[in-house]
């Protein structure tokens, strides 16, 4: 298996010969037996074998050979036929049994000698390593050393020579404890996790590609992870809000979670062939997948595209079946509200709504009383049928049922009870709040003049434009009523007479669309011509449609504006049956004039409705304002429906194969890979199975991989060296048993991230010295661990870019703390012929000096400070930074504009502190810098350069040295 079945295997196997079933195998070819029982000197398969041509690469060696020789001699028992190429692991692949796809178990702690070295089980296991290697682990760190450490690793800020002070005084027990309380609970834990995490998930705040357009509404996504984190939300629920957050929160926190999805690049460059476009939305799944498979599961997946997995046992088809899982995946902006906005916009919508029925209550009395007159008798008012909304143009745009009051652009305007469109204006309402499937629009539609193309009546659309469907006059058919849609997508002619009346009355028109995605329309209440069924039903999310009269779509322009009249206006958010379009058709007969309404009333009745107008003015007022307050622009997941995902043979979408329905996958023992879903199920049921799958307590992957992350920030290297990947390809954990003893426990504790933070850095092995060893106990460590895997003493390590940032911002005394908000930008925005350029801004800037993780992030933005200390570019996932040494850090650190501007800041501080005391400056500046006081050398010389340079110079001089940057 583990040296054939990857060339001699499946329908595609080399020579068209293989081994996977015994029958083939031993069939004769044209070369002969491959295989033949009882005589190897007459298999093919020996004879290559043997002379070295098989494996063609990699020869087996004398001992595999003699094994397969007396294999075949003695009969070539088979075994299981067909081999499943899966089921064990190998030396060249993993399979179902492979380490990190087993189910979760509780270790025992292991028993060692000198055990009050252990203040935890995790430390037990740790010294049994280190006794079985022989090696002895190092004393504890002091206090200064320790404090600085588990301050810049919780929060990635240096503590300040006061919170030194403190601890250095009394370091005990008791005292660090409450030092790792106070930091967990800080809000600038989340800040420093957080950017943990947008590392993982290649956040960036543009799109990357040939186009790079600024995302100016990602950060919401930032400030969620941040929050979510500050809150110790339990990690599996961190990953479900993330996977499904609109569906089970909703609003702007669950719009903001599910970020996840489009934190990546997003290539809006496709090409125009249909090829193209299927090839650039292949390599976005591709994308998306691998990023999910590697950052929850630590498997990649994507590597399953083309081919089966030729490592870990995934298959092709499984690949696809998780494609199907995510093929809704959209990029775009939504625009939502909290939980609690809505709840105040519930109350006053409630109030509108109870002002309105009161209203329409002496409208109707009234209503009835004229029209008896007009008949010279009693006669019964024609009730308009429930919409979602109405515009009766009475003296406005208002939305007489609802909240979707109409604004004019341009010179649309309310006269005589009618909307006047006069062909270069139209009326717009605010975005739907609620998700529209099926629907009716209806109007009442007096053209100016029969020729006109491509106006619309009334249209309900994305509000970009770039999804609509309307009701539209003589685009494709002239003189005739059509469903407009975008591209033609769901518009056929209806096959129906030219129209004659509408110029010298209004006519009723009425569009119908059904969940089949059937389009029946009406005019003056009869079915006009046939109707037509040409695409699916077009789904219009919460907040992301409007209504628009006189204007097709948008952008405006061209032949998209309709020159009429309205007299009346109605949204359905149902299919309407054909008994009920001829009942509201007859409604306008009916109508009466509000000046009638009023001319017919009593004083007191006058005075009455004035109140309940003004009331109803103010309630208005009241939701627009707090809508226009409320609302969040988020860039976001915009789910499309799910789409039947079929096999693509090698990966070429122009080869399809059979269909897949939504799956995981098969090799995480205990957890079954089927959804139970069909191969068209709806997008929401598919990520919901997904996340279902990915967070369930049987998946052991989800507490491996983040309990290896967390470790790997924690000591420079994880547990697994490879943090996205516990395949075959990944590294191998050096103290696996700990891995699963922490797994296991972090499961049981709810997956707690700051329990095993505390786990962690309460630990001894998390206390001890990097420095200070006796030299024999060092020269013995290096010799048998030199890159400290094993965790014999503490590991000295360079300090991330945007702490060393923060770091100069914290001790000039210039950092600003606030938190969450849009990102600052210290870069030019510039857009060229449909290109985003970026170039740095000078830093001198109060609005910079936020911390970087709020730093707007722009793919191709870099930082020369931030890229000089490795950085990553977000266009790909980060889970291990590369950690360099170079001339240009020390070059950066003496002469960038930000390093200049931070010494100069942090000169004034000391010198507003010390007037005229260059000792006491030193020595505040050391402190404030590295916390420790400078040694009489290094005081003597900070003082000389004090005088010959300037406060500052000292400043810019303790940025550079290694215990600035280095933890």
């Amino acid at each position: 298996m583990s040296h054939c079945l990857e060339c001699h295997a499946g329908d595609d196997a080399e020579g068209g010969l293989s081994l996977i079933d015994a029958d083939m195998a031993m069939s004769e070819s044209d070369s002969g037996f491959a295989i033949l029982p009882h005589d190897s000197s007459n298999s093919v398969l020996w004879q290559r074998v043997d002379a070295d041509e098989m494996p063609p690469k990699h020869p087996l060696g004398l001992e595999d050979k003699r094994t397969l020789k007396q294999w075949i001699d003695e009969g070539a028992a088979w075994g299981t036929s067909p081999i499943d190429p899966y089921a064990t692991s190998t030396s060249t692949r993993a399979g179902r049994d492979w380490w990190s796809l087993q189910p979760l178990s509780e270790p025992t702690v292991p028993a060692v000698s000198n055990d009050r070295w252990s203040r935890n089980p995790m430390d037990a296991f740790v010294l049994h390593r280190l006794q079985d290697a022989n090696l002895t682990p190092a004393s504890e760190a002091d206090p200064r050393t320790l404090i600085r450490r588990v301050y810049f690793d919780l929060i990635g800020l240096p503590p300040t020579p006061e919170q030194v002070a403190t601890f250095v005084s009394n370091p005990s027990d008791a005292a660090y404890e409450n030092v790792v309380a106070d930091l967990l609970a800080s809000k600038h834990y989340g800040q420093r996790w957080g950017r943990h995490w947008l590392d993982v998930v290649r956040f960036g705040e543009s799109d990357g590609f040939e186009r790079n357009a600024a995302r100016k509404n990602a950060w919401h996504y930032r400030d969620w992870v941040i929050e979510s984190l500050n809150a110790d939300m339990p990690y599996d629920e961190f990953v479900r809000q993330q996977l499904i957050g609109d569906q089970i929160t909703g609003g702007i926190t669950g719009a903001a979670a599910t970020g996840f999805w489009v934190a990546g690049v997003h290539n809006t460059v496709i090409g125009g062939s249909p090829r193209m476009r299927e090839l650039a939305r292949q390599d976005e799944i591709e994308e998306v997948l691998g990023t999910l498979s590697q950052s929850f599961l630590g498997l990649t997946v994507h590597c399953a595209r083309c081919h089966d997995h030729k490592f870990d046992p995934i298959s092709q088809e499984e690949y696809y079946q998780m494609a199907s899982s995510v093929s809704g995946l959209g990029f775009g902006e939504r625009v939502e509200q909290s939980s609690e906005d809505r709840d105040r916009l519930d109350k006053l919508t409630s109030k509108l709504s109870s002002l309105q029925h009161e209203l329409s209550a002496i409208d109707q009395t009234a209503r009835r009383a004229i029209l008896a007159d007009r008949s010279g008798g009693k006669t019964a008012l024609t009730k308009p049928l429930p919409a979602f909304a109405r515009w009766e143009f009475d003296d406005d745009f208002s939305d007489s049922t609802g909240n979707l009051h109409g604004t004019p652009v341009g010179n649309a305007k309310v006269e005589s009870g009618m909307l006047i469109l006069d062909g270069q204006s139209f009326v717009q309402t605010p975005a739907i709040a609620t998700t529209i499937n099926e629907k009716t629009l209806e109007a009442w539609v007096q053209l100016d003049t029969l020729d006109q193309s491509g106006g619309a009546a009334i249209s309900l659309q994305r509000p970009d434009g770039s999804v609509f469907d309307a009701i539209v006059f003589g685009e494709k058919d002239p003189k005739q009523w059509m469903a407009g849609s975008n591209g033609f997508a769901r518009t056929e002619s209806f096959a129906a007479s030219q129209e004659v009346d509408a110029v010298t009355r209004p006519v009723h028109i009425a569009m119908v669309y059904q969940t089949d995605g059937t389009i029946v329309a009406y005019r003056d209440g009869v079915a006009y011509g046939t109707s037509i069924r040409k695409s699916p039903l077009q789904t219009y999310e919460a907040g992301q449609a409007q209504i628009l009269f006189g204007l097709r779509h948008k952008p405006a322009g061209g032949n998209r504006f309709l020159r009429a009249k309205l007299h009346r206006a109605a949204f359905y958010d149902r299919a309407l049956s054909a008994e009920e379009i001829q009942r509201s058709s007859k409604t306008l007969a009916d109508h009466v004039t509000e000046q009638q309404i009023v001319a017919s009333l009593s004083p007191a009745e006058r005075n009455h409705r004035a109140s309940l107008q003004n009331a109803i003015s103010n309630t208005r007022a009241a939701i627009e304002k707090q809508t226009a307050e409320s609302q969040a622009n988020i860039y976001t997941l915009t789910p499309g429906p799910g789409v039947t995902t079929h096999v693509l043979v090698r990966g070429d979408p122009a080869n399809a194969g059979e269909e897949v329905a939504p799956a995981g996958l098969q090799a995480v023992s205990g957890l079954s890979g089927d959804f139970d879903l069909a191969v068209d199920a709806p997008e929401a049921e598919r990520r919901r199975k997904l996340a279902d799958w990915v967070t369930s307590d049987a998946n052991p992957l989800l507490a491996r991989v983040m309990v290896n992350r967390i470790w790997h920030y924690h000591f420079g290297v994880g547990i697994v060296d490879t943090p996205n990947d516990l395949g075959f390809n990944g590294g191998r954990p050096t103290h696996p048993e700990l891995l699963e003893y922490l797994a296991w426990q972090f499961r049981a504790d709810n997956y707690r991230m700051k329990s095993l933070h505390r786990v962690i850095v309460t630990s001894q092995t998390y206390r001890q010295a990097s420095h200070g060893l006796a030299p024999e106990q060092h020269a013995k460590g290096q010799a048998i661990d030199a890159n400290n895997r094993l965790l014999w003493r503490g590991t000295t390590r360079r300090l991330e870019a945007e702490v060393i940032r923060d770091s100069m911002l914290a001790v000039s005394g210039k950092l600003d703390t606030a938190a969450g908000g849009p990102s600052f930008i210290d870069v030019s925005v510039t857009e060229n012929n449909g290109t985003t350029y970026y170039e740095p801004l000078d830093a001198n800037n109060e609005a910079f000096w936020r911390r970087t993780v709020y730093r707007f992030n722009p793919r191709g933005g870099r930082s020369a400070l931030l890229d000089t200390f490795d950085c990553p570019d977000s266009a790909s996932t980060a889970p291990r930074r590369a950690v360099t040494t170079t001339p240009l850090q020390a070059l950066s650190l003496l002469n960038n504009s930000f390093v200049l501007q931070m010494a100069d800041a942090m000169a004034e501080r000391v010198r507003s502190e010390f007037q005229n005391d260059i000792r006491g400056q030193v020595t505040r500046a050391w402190q404030l810098a590295i916390t420790r006081d400078p040694s009489e050398e290094e005081r003597a010389l900070s003082e000389q350069l004090v005088r010959n340079h300037g406060l500052a110079a000292l400043c810019r001089g303790l940025f550079n040295v290694n215990e600035f940057v280095m933890n």
